[in-house]
């Protein structure tokens, strides 16, 4: 009868404290402080973080290049997915190490090509049970586009404020009631993301500069990361007065409330 009591105490504690932890980095450089918040949430030293390429057209050299930045900051165990397309035997392996994985790393290049494997739901499934249960994911660049659910592909007129000319589709969907956009400031793309929201204006725009990152727990709070800034678009109330807010370093935004929080 102890036993179970303990038992029933063990599951409903690790229920309470499950948190959900996302770190999104808008391309360019890693930030060193959105890595180590990576590093830290995985576990440090006894951890473990597993690269997903799947993005990129040189798999190995891109797995490479994210292993010698996260090396040079501490001795985590740093390990690559199986790269795409997968086989019967590789999505095995992988089932497998995600398992094991603290961290989740998805790197930059194509968003299509990482939404192409996970067209496997078992996969898909898979990820999302692994994040709501205190396993960290992160990405860059296309590793960033695929966390909200309605994904920006890339494709579509930046001219224009007109979220019909921006295509879309199914990303992983970590982030809920938000579509968040990458290279923001260095690249331009304020008009695409204000487009979409004036379309959807109940979900929220996150667009994430270069060598910048959003530190995101539960789907509720964000605190800016890196070097430069993110934008926040809200035009839920209104549409011809859309809210934008400009977020630096610190900064942290309540995603429920819609506002910045006061430190």
């Amino acid at each position: 009868m102890l036993q179970k009591i303990l038992s029933i105490i063990l599951f409903c504690t690790s229920f309470t404290y499950a948190q959900e932890h996302l770190i999104v980095i808008g391309g360019g450089k890693r930030p060193a402080d959105a890595l180590n918040k990576l590093i830290e949430l995985s576990g440090k030293e006894q951890g473990e973080i597993l690269i997903i390429t799947w993005a990129s057209g040189e798999q190995d050299a891109s797995f490479e290049s994210i292993k010698k930045d996260i090396v040079a900051l501490s001795p985590i165990k740093v390990v690559s997915a199986p790269f795409s397309p997968l086989t019967a035997e590789s999505k095995t392996v992988l089932l497998n190490q995600l398992k094991s994985a603290k961290g989740i790393f998805f790197t930059g290049g194509d968003q299509v090509r990482i939404m192409k494997v996970l067209e496997d739901e078992t996969l898909f499934k898979a990820m999302h049970e692994r994040y709501h249960n205190n396993v960290v994911f992160s990405g860059t660049s296309a590793g960033t586009a695929i966390m909200s659910e309605k994904m920006i592909t890339g494709n579509g007129k930046l001219d224009v404020i007109d979220g019909t000319q921006v295509e879309t589709k199914k990303g992983l969907g970590l982030l809920t009631n938000v579509i968040v956009d990458q290279h923001f400031i260095k690249r331009q793309r304020e008009n695409r993301l204000m487009g979409l929201i004036l379309q959807y204006p109940t979900l929220l725009g996150i667009g994430i500069d270069e060598n910048t990152a959003v530190y995101v727990q539960n789907n509720k709070s964000a605190e800016v990361l890196g070097e430069s800034q993110v934008l926040i678009f809200d035009a839920q109330q209104s549409k011809e007065a859309m809210k934008l807010y400009f977020l630096k370093k610190g900064d942290k935004f309540d995603l429920v409330k819609r506002k910045k929080v006061k430190i």
